[in-house]
């Protein structure tokens, strides 16, 4: 099954699956005015900082969240373990991949994004109900981490065995800017593919033929190893959805750059 589900299926299955909203934009306020201003209906609001990561700290600025935090969360907006899940974001996805990442690391066996977000229910006709829906509490609760994985100590040897991506705009990956985190460059020997690559002008994601070809231009296939970060780990997930949809399974280095550059001895590369 493809880990997205387009707008028209959706409403199909209003009243049928358990519906998260993951608003947000990165350094912007979060989406709990958006959601209550309109909303697929059904939906619960999921806050980015509190429930689908920890504090900053030593491990970044997004680190991954504790696990029996994020269960709670998820239990909290109806999230059982038999009810399939769908999520959406208004960011093309790359707030939407963190829930359907987390929620698929921790066990749950049916998430899916939907394409193209809330515009994309929207500009299809979605209907669209405002205010604060009380949700039912779920039953779900966190497994073992599943989801592949890689740490920053691993990172030297993954990239000499594997493709290491790095999910960010093109200016960050050469270090000609930076600004989110306080030093600019890359991993050395990683590759650029940067989220919005993924996507159409539409916001809605390119065919699991054309992610192929667009990942393979830079060495990163089914039968590869492939890893992938960003800035903080949120939006690299954007990547591993986009490759999932491809049939092409990647590592996420949950720490990404904002980790690695707490270590003055770990490389960086830049132009």
């Amino acid at each position: 099954m493809s880990p997205l589900v387009q707008a028209a299926e959706l409403d199909a299955l209003l009243g049928k699956v358990t519906i998260l909203d993951v608003r947000y934009q990165m350094g912007g306020p979060g989406g709990m005015a958006l959601y209550l201003e309109g909303h697929v209906p059904f939906a619960q609001y999921v806050d980015m900082d509190t429930a689908l990561a920890a504090a900053p700290g030593a491990g970044g600025r997004h680190p991954l969240p504790d696990p029996e935090v994020f269960g709670a969360a998820m239990r909290k907006v109806g999230v059982s373990v038999e009810r399939p899940v769908v999520v959406y974001d208004d960011w093309q996805g790359r707030a939407a991949a963190r829930c359907w990442w987390l929620l698929r690391h921790h066990g749950h066996p049916d998430v899916r994004v939907l394409d193209g977000g809330f515009s994309a229910w929207v500009a299809a006709g979605g209907a669209v109900e405002d205010g604060l829906r009380l949700p039912i509490d779920g039953d779900f609760q966190p497994g073992p981490g599943v989801m592949p994985v890689v740490t920053a100590d691993e990172i030297p040897a993954f990239v000499e065995r594997g493709v290491l991506v790095d999910a960010r705009a093109p200016e960050r990956f050469r270090g000609d800017t930076e600004p989110v985190d306080p030093v600019a460059g890359r991993i050395p020997g990683a590759v650029n593919v940067p989220t919005t690559a993924n996507v159409r002008v539409d916001g809605t994601f390119r065919s699991p033929a054309e992610i192929q070809a667009l990942y393979a231009v830079e060495g990163a296939t089914a039968e590869t190893e492939v890893g992938v970060y960003c800035g903080s780990g949120v939006t690299a997930v954007h990547n591993i959805l986009a490759l999932a949809s491809a049939g092409i399974d990647a590592s996420l280095y949950p720490g990404s750059w904002s980790e690695w550059i707490t270590d003055p001895e770990r490389p960086i590369a830049t132009g």
